[in-house]
């Protein structure tokens, strides 16, 4: 499916630049201007953002190997309780 009219970029295209830029680097973290890149295209009207970052997301190499959801989503972090010892000065 067509994604991007302007760059003519399709789905296909955006899960072989994800799939290629994991197998390159498993920690890059991969983002549309990088998608762009990679296949050596730029971004025009912006109209398919939406379309682009969902289909991006649809892709099970997207994200970092070993990243915890609770990292990649600040706000859910439990609050750090720091011990503060006694002082004997």
């Amino acid at each position: 499916m067509k994604i991007c009219h302007c760059a003519n970029i399709t789905d296909r295209d955006i899960d072989a630049a994800i799939d290629w830029m994991r197998a390159s680097d498993p920690h890059v973290v991969i983002t549309p201007g990088k998608i762009y890149h990679a296949l050596g295209k730029s971004a025009e009207c912006g109209g398919c953002v939406k379309l682009f970052v969902s289909t991006m997301k649809s892709n099970d190499n997207l994200a970092v190997p070993g990243d915890s959801p609770d990292l990649r989503y600040p706000q859910k972090l439990p609050k750090l309780r720091v011990h503060r010892g006694d002082r004997s000065d």
